[in-house]
């Protein structure tokens, strides 16, 4: 066989020292992610709360708009129930539970439309 050999060895024949060295590197990689992940939950919680308060706005909005108008009552109930669930994943999402704000939020989305279908 030509050619260099690899510079890394094989895991089982790296000397003590190698591993300790790769273990300190993987502790400042983990140190420096945990900053990261912080920023990232940061984000995802706005996102989430902002998202709920933009989509209630909304709802209450439309029911409004409908119960002046010549539909139904219930197009309007659906828009109001939308909003509050709506409202309640901007709740959830300024807390931190951003996995169950963003199913509030569609579940608030569904409600609307549901509402819509009515008209």
């Amino acid at each position: 066989m030509s050619g260099r050999p690899d510079s890394d060895l094989p895991p089982d024949t790296q000397t003590v020292e190698d591993l300790r060295e790769d273990l300190a590197e993987a502790d400042d990689k983990d140190l420096r992610d945990d900053g990261l992940l912080d920023e990232q939950a940061r984000r995802a919680r706005w996102a989430a709360a902002g998202t709920g308060v933009v989509l209630a706005l909304a709802g209450t909005a439309a029911a409004l708009l409908r119960a002046y108008g010549t539909a139904p009552a219930l197009v309007p109930v659906a828009y109001a129930c939308g909003a509050a669930v709506c409202a309640l994943a901007a709740v959830l999402g300024a807390r931190g539970r951003t996995r169950r704000a963003l199913w509030a939020a569609v579940a608030g989305v569904m409600i609307m439309a549901l509402g819509d279908q009515f008209d």
